[in-house]
């Protein structure tokens, strides 16, 4: 008998979640150096994004010389698969080894289906960034805990598209970020922004710049960190208005950080909700509207094409 579906939202707990994610985290970027190396730049750094599937997390479709390959992280049978269009297919097991042992890994595996790749085998946006064939750390893998966390991004990627459809400017896909580990959906104002001064560690200046050319409205979710030991739903705008963090938004348990510039609102509030998908689509709805307003983004950019559904 299959497992019942159910629509709840798993309970996570960061200091539970923390040395899993430790892992996927380096293992995504290496993953996403696959997919940088491979795919055309496309604007905002869109190509070297992750994907949430039906399994896990997906490249998708990328293309090598003989047609496309796609990797998959899958967090219900706990294996990494490669794919191809000419009918290859490889799988490994997640959870053992080192960093360096699953870079290797991956690395022969991609070259046995004749997909050739060479990456700058460093990551992005940590500090130290050691080189993976370097990382001996080994990987702490829990299953059950990475698959409510995936469980929890599959129930998050739904609302987020659903709150991408309301919005008819340029609108980025709903995707996963591997550098910050944050699934994120942006909104377009249409104009050009200043120069973005901002850096992250080990990042090129000009990617930043480049990923902030453009008015953006911004929001996500990121399992937290250390220094702020909760899964939390983020919402910020670029550039910022100084009235910006003033604004009112919902639910009453969102907060504006000064230090970080955006709104917060924890996951446990969210899943705790009698409404979670609701309470959440409050939340990114209402902090639009606080840079819509406050940024003077042009009030027919907003739509509602919910009746062409049946159409």
């Amino acid at each position: 008998m299959s497992n019942p579906i159910t629509t709840r939202w798993p309970k996570l707990d960061y200091h539970d979640l923390k040395d899993t994610l430790a892992s996927v985290h380096m293992w995504t970027q290496i993953i996403g150096k696959v997919r940088l190396k491979q795919m055309p730049w496309i604007n905002h750094s869109w190509q070297v994004t992750l994907y949430v599937s039906s399994t896990g997390l997906t490249t998708g479709s990328m293309p090598f010389k003989g047609g496309v390959f796609q990797i998959d992280l899958d967090f219900i049978s706990h294996t990494l698969n490669i794919s191809t269009s000419t009918g290859e297919k490889r799988s490994f097991g997640l959870g053992t080894g080192s960093v360096a042992t699953f870079y290797k890994t991956l690395m022969d595996n991609i070259s046995s289906v004749n997909a050739e790749v060479e990456i700058y085998a460093v990551p992005n946006e940590v500090d130290p960034a050691i080189p993976f064939a370097e990382n001996h750390t080994p990987c702490q893998y829990d299953a059950a805990i990475m698959h409510d966390y995936w469980q929890a991004l599959v129930r998050i990627h739904n609302v987020f598209t659903e709150f991408r459809a309301g919005f008819q400017g340029k609108n980025s896909p709903v995707h996963f970020f591997w550098g910050g580990f944050d699934l994120a959906v942006t909104r377009f104002s249409g104009r050009p922004a200043p120069k973005h001064q901002g850096s992250m560690p080990n990042m090129p200046a000009i990617i930043m710049q480049e990923a902030y050319s453009q008015e953006v409205s911004s929001c996500g979710f990121w399992p937290g960190s250390d220094a702020f030991p909760h899964p939390v739903f983020y919402s910020y705008c670029y550039p910022t208005p100084e009235d910006f963090g003033t604004q009112q938004v919902s639910p009453p348990e969102a907060f504006y950080s000064g230090d970080m510039g955006e709104f917060l609102l924890t996951y446990e509030v969210v899943s705790g909700s009698d409404n979670p998908e609701k309470t959440l689509l409050q939340f990114l709805q209402s902090t639009y509207d606080a840079a819509a307003k406050t940024g003077n983004w042009d009030k027919d950019l907003q739509c509602d094409l919910s009746a062409l559904k049946n159409a």
